[in-house]
């Protein structure tokens, strides 16, 4: 027994790889036009009646209700992906997020409708967590589960890809637009467009995903009547130490990639003093490089396995934290774009492996919902905390430094979960985590 599965035509996989892509791009896009609006935009206009500092605090509070949101939506979304099937669970997640999208953009501010502005925007923000909690396990699953064994790395890494994709245009709108307008225009209404144009982008996204064929694997396993009525509870009960391993695994990336993001663009305006446009173009150069790095580490992963690479991105991800923000403190925009760029690189290495390592963890008839899982609980205690974290560390100690020391704990954590795990390249993605590992080559 090898446990390979019959190799989906190299068209049909192409359709399934570009259909995850859209999808988690548009989904990505979404959710970082919301961070990045946070950053420059909702701390004004939702919270007004504060300082500055308790202003983008209370702007990315509301921004990590996202995140509280996504394990629910993981545990949602993952039971249905479980029980019928990853095709029918894209579509409506990326509904879901679409629809909030929208809404977010045709809210009253602060100004109109008072306290219940910041109030509507953090339900929307917690709808939205809901669909991309649901999204990422079956964009994943998707491209894992059609393609060749031999490439599973880079076939599934095609996902992750959708969110340097997705950052770059969300960065890229705001950034256009507040280069063209007026601070008070931008402010007024400007700001709103791009998130009205979520409505058209996920119109032709739907139209992408509807046209793909189901995971085979979840086809061999509904036709063998082998679908677990609780995947969840299932999850818990036979594969505990592959969720702590895919929750502490991700951790570190997720603070890693959000500091380097979302709290860079405070740290440039705020500290730095350097206008808005250079943070945003910092990101998006570096998310630009980050289209070719995911999958060529996620390739790497391949050849030399999982855990080496995801292990070499951290221990860089961790050193060079500690030269970041000094180099943006220089104020030269040529200085802070390689700054975020040789970031965001020490974050692909992580993040090009990432998606086969957690999903290879868990079996077939469980995989959407462990994978959706351990990554979505991390998100939560990772990137959903990380701005926040940043900022109140910078606030008592006075010194980005300490932001520094939280990156380096965080992917120490990442570094002992990846040192305790086994390797997954070489696994069948039939066999039973448990009983050991079956080549798939």
């Amino acid at each position: 027994m090898t446990g390979t599965h019959p190799a989906t035509p190299t068209g049909s996989l192409r359709k399934v790889i570009v259909a995850s892509l859209v999808g988690t791009s548009l989904e990505w896009y979404d959710f970082f036009l919301y961070s990045t609006a946070a950053a420059v935009v909702f701390n004004k206009l939702f919270f007004p009646n504060v300082s500055p500092v308790t202003g983008t605090l209370l702007a990315f509070t509301t921004a990590a209700v996202g995140f509280v949101a996504r394990p629910l939506g993981g545990i949602i979304f993952g039971h249905l992906g479980d029980r019928r099937g990853r095709k029918q669970v894209l579509v409506m997640t990326l509904l879901l997020m679409g629809i909030a999208t929208v809404l977010i953009g045709a809210l009253p501010t602060y100004a109109s409708i008072g306290v219940a502005a910041p109030l509507l925007l953090a339900v929307l923000r917690f709808i939205q967590g809901l669909g991309l909690g649901g999204e990422w396990g079956g964009a994943v699953l998707m491209t894992l589960e059609h393609g060749s064994a031999r490439r599973r790395g880079l076939n599934s890494s095609w996902a992750q890809v959708g969110v340097p994709m997705g950052n770059l245009l969300a960065a890229g709108a705001l950034g256009v637009l507040g280069a063209v307008m007026s601070e008070d225009t931008f402010l007024s209404w400007g700001w709103r467009l791009p998130f009205f144009l979520s409505g058209l982008l996920v119109l032709a996204g739907l139209w992408i995903r509807l046209t793909v064929a189901e995971s085979p694997l979840f086809t061999e396993v509904e036709r063998a009547g082998a679908k677990v009525k609780m995947p969840l509870v299932e999850v818990l009960r036979r594969h505990p130490r592959q969720l702590l391993v895919a929750m502490a695994a991700r951790i570190g990336t997720d603070v890693a990639f959000y500091t380097f993001t979302v709290y860079s663009l405070v740290f440039i305006t705020g500290t730095v003093g350097r206008e808005r446009s250079v943070g945003l173009t910092a990101v998006l150069v570096g998310s630009a490089f980050q289209l070719v790095l995911i999958p060529s580490f996620g390739a790497l992963s391949d050849r030399f396995g999982r855990r080496p690479v995801y292990a070499a991105g951290a221990v860089a991800a961790g050193a060079w934290s500690f030269a970041f923000f000094p180099l943006l403190s220089t104020g030269s925009t040529v200085v802070i774009v390689l700054a975020v760029v040789v970031a965001l690189l020490t974050h692909a290495a992580m993040y090009g492996p990432q998606a086969a390592f957690i999903a290879e963890l868990f079996s077939t008839e469980l995989r959407y919902s462990g994978a959706s899982m351990g990554y979505q609980l991390a998100g939560v205690l990772g990137g959903g905390i990380a701005p926040i974290v940043a900022i109140s560390l910078v606030d008592a100690f006075g010194t980005a430094y300490a932001v520094s020391v939280y990156v380096l704990a965080m992917v120490v954590l990442t570094l002992v979960a990846l040192a305790v795990a086994p390797e997954t390249s070489e696994r069948s993605l039939r066999q039973h985590p448990d009983v050991g590992v079956v080549t798939s080559r």
